[in-house]
């Protein structure tokens, strides 16, 4: 069976392949339009599909649109209330329901062949909870924890998965949202909403949660599996922040409380999942997934002995969950998600044809690990373009930007490079087998940097760039039998330095999309002071 997944109603709109149970592609429109986020989450945008993607995965399977038996659509808009019985305060808001009834007709002129019928809609968050509870590696039953801005009518669902089937144990009516509550405070701030929230995450770091007390009264868990978020007057705690404005200590204590918040909130409902479940593992999804503080709160001091995350856990990975859905729900077997790397990849001979083009000087090295390390050990920042590119918002070592973390000065050296706010931190890259001695108090493997972890104190020194204010460092394990290339090259790193540590960062700048074809990395290359261009098994040196 050949399903087609689509996410199109708020942002992130993304489009996602399976074919007889397995993954076969799945990728974001922002990285064909080259528009962050793909479009901004109005009412007006709804109608917009990702077209690009959709066209992209279909072609990465060779099929045509005729030839797709079912399409999941990750929005049902039967389920939608009348704005007033939401709380939702937008006379808009209606265009998303009339839109989404009209996404068949939309889908099948953009693909033309596609059956408008075989378009089947699955709940907001049940495709999230999809993205995650049947996407893990396991066959054993699983809890699952879903939270974000809202969906149709909701903002959280907590379930189990027991085979392909979920078992929906509770969930939370709009207005309450942890979501849009961490959304409302990212504007305060100063960021822009739907974008920046990991900005916030961010700057809490700097701060200290003494509003916390405030907010316990406002945002609590209800003990029924629900929670209520009462509207709260930001002004009163601390100043509205323009966006051209430096942030202050009482911003940044403001971002501490509510991160503190957030985490006690999602600790109370996982502990009450647990009691209802007895599971071992925990999946999550849903863009409150993406906080990895909270994530690894959850997985330190919650109940659960194992916590999986959708590394596509905002409102893209719901394009896959919608797929997996309604494979599942046709009695299709399903395989586990292979990785984060579903989306566009290019062949060696693609890539030199494009260097050809743009008249570039480059080499091919007997070996690629080793000539990117005496770069990097040697204090080069390098574009590192290989494989296929990342679903969700990290790059895991196929769309990065490297550095050495044993000179603190790279961290503003890079976010200069990507033109980002100085408190933003960058993440490492380690060896699996090495992270245990370095990163402490977190869960390892950690493939896909959802996590933070404590630096230990002897290593703090030593990689300075990657350790945050607060001593902790959002880490990405490398298993050498999933990614030899880049394990080679961490390998081959240590081996000049000692260090079998690398930054790694995402391979954009402030505002734009993570490169993700030959045209865009080139672009990126040559607007920004990056020493050494690996891409593919080629090498473009900085004149």
């Amino acid at each position: 069976m050949r399903v087609l997944g689509v996410n199109a109603v708020f942002h992130d709109p993304a489009a996602a392949l399976v074919v007889d149970g397995h993954v076969v592609a799945a990728a974001e429109e922002e990285r064909f339009s080259r528009r962050k986020h793909g479009k901004r989450p109005v009412p007006f945008s709804a109608w917009e599909q990702p077209v690009e993607a959709a066209r992209w995965c279909l072609r990465q399977a060779g099929l045509t649109p005729d030839r797709i038996d079912l399409v999941g659509y990750s929005y049902d808009p039967s389920l939608v209330l009348p704005p007033e019985e939401m709380g939702v305060d937008d006379p808009w808001d209606h265009l998303r329901t009339m839109y989404a009834k009209e996404a068949p007709g939309f889908l099948a002129d953009a693909l033309p062949g596609l059956d408008p019928g075989k378009v089947r809609f699955v709940p907001h968050h049940v495709a999230h909870a999809a993205s995650g509870g049947l996407a893990v590696s396991t066959a054993e039953p699983r809890s699952v924890l879903v939270c974000d801005g809202r969906g149709e009518q909701a903002s959280h669902l907590a379930g189990r998965y027991d085979g392909g089937r979920l078992d929906v144990l509770a969930g939370q009516r709009l207005p309450h949202s942890l979501g849009l509550m961490y959304e409302d405070l990212t504007a305060h701030l100063g960021f822009l909403r739907s974008s920046d929230e990991y900005k916030v995450m961010a700057l809490a770091s700097y701060g200290k949660p003494r509003f916390l007390d405030q907010l316990r009264a406002a945002v609590r868990a209800t003990g029924d599996g629900g929670f209520v978020t009462e509207r709260i007057d930001w002004a009163e705690l601390a100043p509205r922040r323009r966006s051209d404005e430096d942030w202050t200590s009482a911003h940044a204590d403001l971002a501490a409380s509510v991160q503190r918040r957030l985490e006690e909130v999602l600790l109370d409902l996982a502990h009450w999942l647990h009691g209802r479940t007895g599971d071992r593992i925990l999946t999550m999804a849903g863009g409150t997934a993406l906080n990895c503080v909270a994530n690894t709160v959850l997985h330190r001091e919650g109940p659960f002995e194992e916590v999986w995350v959708q590394p596509a856990a905002g409102d893209a990975g719901t394009a896959l969950g919608a797929a997996l859905h309604v494979a599942a729900t046709e009695g299709e077997p399903l395989d586990p998600m292979p990785g984060a790397d579903l989306g566009r990849g290019f062949t060696d001979e693609e890539i030199e044809r494009a260097l050809r083009t743009a008249r570039l000087p480059y080499e091919r090295p007997a070996d690629l690990a080793d000539t990117v390390a005496e770069v990097l050990a040697g204090d080069g920042v390098v574009a590192w373009f290989q494989g296929r590119a990342e679903y969700g918002p990290r790059a895991l070592g196929h769309r990065s930007l490297l550095a050495h973390p044993g000179r603190k000065a790279n961290l503003e050296r890079l976010n200069d490079v990507k033109g980002r706010e100085q408190f933003r931190p960058v993440a490492p890259m380690v060896l699996l087998e090495r992270a245990p001695e370095i990163f402490t108090r977190g869960p390892i493997p950690s493939p896909y940097m959802l996590f933070v972890h404590d630096v230990a104190p002897q290593w703090q020194d030593r990689i300075p760039a990657v350790v945050h204010v607060d001593g902790t460092a959002r880490v990405q394990t490398v298993d050498s039998g999933r990614e030899p290339l880049v394990a080679g090259l961490l390998t081959a790193f240590e081996r000049r330095t000692g260090l079998p540590v690398l930054v790694n960062t995402s391979l954009n700048t402030a505002g734009r999309p993570i490169v993700d074809d030959i045209k865009d990395v080139l672009e990126c290359f040559g607007a920004t002071p990056i020493d050494l261009l690996a891409i593919g098994p080629f090498v473009v040196r900085r004149p």
